[in-house]
C-alpha cells in the first residue's frame, strides 16, 4: 500500500453513504441527463460503490440490462439489498480486468472512481474491450485539483494547517489529472473518440455541524481514514478548528458548492 493510499478505506457501504454516496445521488441524475442514452440499452457500472448511479439508471434510463461492478464486497452488498430490480446484477470484480466478453454492452459508465484504480489506462483499455461498436463510455470525477468538493477542501485546509505532513494526502496532490485537460489526455491515450467534458455543479447542504462532521469520523474514505488514524487529542483539535472555520446560517446549516467533471465519449 503506497504512502498516500493508506486512508483509503472502503469497506463499509453504510460509512460511504453517509461520507459520499448521498451527493453522488445528487450528481447522479444530472449526470445522465446529459448522456442522453436512449432506452433498452444493456450497461455495464465500473465501480457501482453502494449503488447511488445503479438505482439512477434503472430509474430514468430504461435499461434493458445493468451490471454493476466493485472490489468491495461490503458495497456489492448493500447495493444488492436496495437494488431488487430483476434487469441488474451486482457482482464483485476489478476494474483493471473485467470478467465480461468483448462488446457486451452498449454504455459503459463509472461514478467517482477512476482516481482510485490504480491503473487508470487500463481500465480505460477494458471499458473499451467490453463496448460495443458506436457505444458510449462514460465517467464522472470530482473536481480535486480546483477545489472543486467544498466539504472535503475545508477539512483538508485545516487538517494541513494543524499537520502539514497531511498535504500529500489531500486528493487534490494525489489526483492532479482530475481537470479538463487531464481527463482530455487520459481518455484519448485510451483510443476513445467523440470525447465531449463538462462540469456539473451541486450544492451539499448539512444540517448543522454535526452533520458534517459524522461522516469524516467514520473511516470510509481518504479524509475521514486519515481522521480515523488521529489520536483522540488531534481529532478533537481538528473538529474544534473546523467548527470555529465554518460559518453556518442562523438555522446552524451548512451549505458548500461542491464541482465535477463528467467525460463521454463514443467507442469506434
Amino acid at each position: 500500500m503506497s504512502i498516500n493510499s493508506r486512508h483509503d478505506a472502503w469497506s463499509t457501504g453504510e460509512s460511504y453513504d453517509r461520507y459520499m454516496g448521498r451527493w453522488s445521488r445528487y450528481l447522479a441524475p444530472r449526470f445522465l441527463a446529459w448522456l442522453g442514452v436512449q432506452a433498452g440499452r444493456d450497461w455495464l457500472e465500473v465501480g457501482c460503490g453502494t449503488g447511488a448511479l445503479s438505482g439512477e439508471i434503472l430509474a430514468r434510463c430504461q435499461p434493458r440490462s445493468q451490471v454493476g461492478i466493485d472490489p468491495s464486497e461490503g458495497f456489492i452488498n448493500l447495493a444488492m439489498q436496495k437494488e431488487k430490480d430483476p434487469r441488474i446484477n451486482f457482482c464483485v470484480a476489478d476494474a483493471q480486468d473485467l470478467p465480461f466478453e468483448a462488446s457486451s454492452h452498449d454504455v459503459v459508465v463509472s461514478a467517482l472512481v477512476l482516481n482510485f484504480i490504480p491503473d487508470r489506462h487500463k481500465a480505460l483499455l477494458e471499458m473499451r474491450r467490453i463496448c460495443r461498436r458506436g457505444g458510449v463510455i462514460a465517467f464522472f470525477v470530482w473536481d480535486y485539483p480546483g477545489g472543486g468538493v467544498g466539504f472535503m477542501h475545508k477539512f483538508w485546509q485545516a487538517a494541513i494547517s494543524l499537520n502539514p505532513s497531511a498535504v500529500d494526502l489531500a486528493e487534490d496532490v494525489r489526483f492532479p489529472f482530475c481537470t479538463r485537460e487531464g481527463l482530455m489526455k487520459i481518455t484519448q491515450n485510451a483510443g476513445l473518440r467523440e470525447i465531449e467534458i463538462t462540469q456539473i455543479e451541486i450544492n451539499t447542504a448539512f444540517r448543522d455541524f454535526e452533520d458534517y462532521w459524522q461522516p469524516f469520523t467514520l473511516g470510509a474514505g481518504p479524509a475521514p481514514g486519515y481522521c480515523a488514524s488521529l489520536d483522540p487529542n488531534s481529532r478533537e483539535r481538528l473538529r474544534e478548528k473546523l467548527r470555529h472555520e465554518l460559518a453556518g446560517a442562523e438555522d446552524g446549516s451548512i451549505t458548500l458548492k461542491a464541482r465535477a467533471w463528467a467525460m463521454r465519449a463514443r467507442v469506434d
